[in-house]
């Protein structure tokens, strides 16, 4: 009640609004800390945007997993337990409930943020009923993080050079990329990478351009294969309790405020490829210290060694853990944008 008091001081809202049974206080879990995602759009969002969009209706109050000292696959769990209000994280860490999770993010088939954005939207629906089923929570917002993309601490210059090697994931999805080119897949959460590279528990790590540069993978890590195969697409939802606690006008403002969040943080990261890989390979770095990794672009053969994969190994075996029912919804929702069918093999 504290908290609530404070923020309705900075707001300029009297303490006695700010215990008034309209106000709505909801706490909430984000991505991490260390990140752009959180740090310019989920924590400021919860901390102070929504507050003053509001005029002190909505109130929130948001750390990252990081400091909450979690890593991401039970936090839709709590959300539906009642532990958190809201959570941001990342469907692969919830796929293991159900494969159907998975299908507006599979490993390297979406190669441009255009259309990756067709393809989230395209998806929600069936995301949406998925958390609601699942979760008891309403999805409110897909976003992404940027190209995910190989971080190497071992001679790689091209799509051969993965075969044998020790890939760190963190989807079933990128697994399936991954022994697709050869190698074997290893789950290593974010915070743990850099010692794995170190001490060869893993030849190469898969994450965003920008985590990877904010994280220092380049000060371990010696080769930057470019090739896009993924993108680390977010979500944004609520327990469905709370959600129809807030009452219809909340509810639209709270998504009004939210569409407008979802915009920017598409737009930013359509920016960060670039400058990240600049940083990271010795480039210009606006942002801060370049690193000194190897540039490593994909070949033609590479790219289509990479849609080869897509189509006969990463599209194949989710349509077998997803099932006949959800493949041909993904077929009739997502595949048109692609131009590809999900068929078990």
């Amino acid at each position: 009640m504290k908290k609530i008091i404070t923020l309705a001081a900075a707001l300029g809202i009297s303490a006695t609004a700010a215990m008034a049974d309209d106000v709505t206080v909801i706490k909430g879990v984000g991505t991490w800390g260390n990140l752009t995602n959180y740090q310019k759009h989920e924590g400021p969002f919860w901390n102070s945007h929504i507050a003053e969009a509001s005029g002190g209706k909505i109130i929130g109050e948001i750390k990252p997993q990081t400091e909450l000292g979690l890593k991401g696959f039970e936090i839709m769990r709590l959300v539906k337990n009642g532990v958190f209000d809201f959570a941001f994280g990342l469907p692969g860490y919830v796929a293991a409930e159900n494969a159907i999770f998975e299908g507006a993010d599979l490993s390297s088939v979406t190669q441009d943020i255009e259309t990756q954005r067709k393809v989230s939207e395209a998806y929600f629906p069936t995301l949406e009923k998925a958390f609601a089923e699942t979760y008891n929570a309403k999805l409110l917002m897909l976003y992404p993080f940027p190209s995910q993309m190989l971080w190497c601490n071992a001679e790689v210059n091209g799509i051969e050079d993965l075969n044998g090697k020790k890939i760190r994931v963190y989807s079933t999805t990128l697994g399936d990329f991954v022994e697709g080119v050869g190698g074997t897949s290893v789950t290593v959460p974010f915070a743990e990478v850099i010692p794995a590279l170190e001490k060869g528990v893993v030849d190469c790590a898969i994450t965003g351009t920008m985590p990877a540069y904010s994280a220092k993978w380049y000060q371990v890590a010696t080769h930057a294969y470019t090739m896009r195969v993924g993108w680390g697409l977010a979500f944004g939802a609520m327990n469905m309790d709370k959600w129809n606690s807030m009452g219809a006008e909340k509810q639209t403002m709270l998504q009004k405020e939210l569409a407008m969040l979802t915009d920017q943080m598409w737009e930013e990261t359509a920016n960060e490829d670039s400058i990240a890989v600049g940083c990271i390979t010795g480039g210009e770095c606006p942002i801060g210290e370049p690193g000194a990794m190897k540039l490593v672009k994909p070949s033609k053969e590479d790219l289509a060694a990479r849609d080869k994969i897509a189509n006969e190994v990463v599209l194949a075996r989710w349509a077998e853990r997803c099932g006949a029912e959800c493949a041909a919804n993904w077929n009739a929702t997502v595949g048109p944008i692609l131009g590809l069918k999900a068929e078990a093999k």
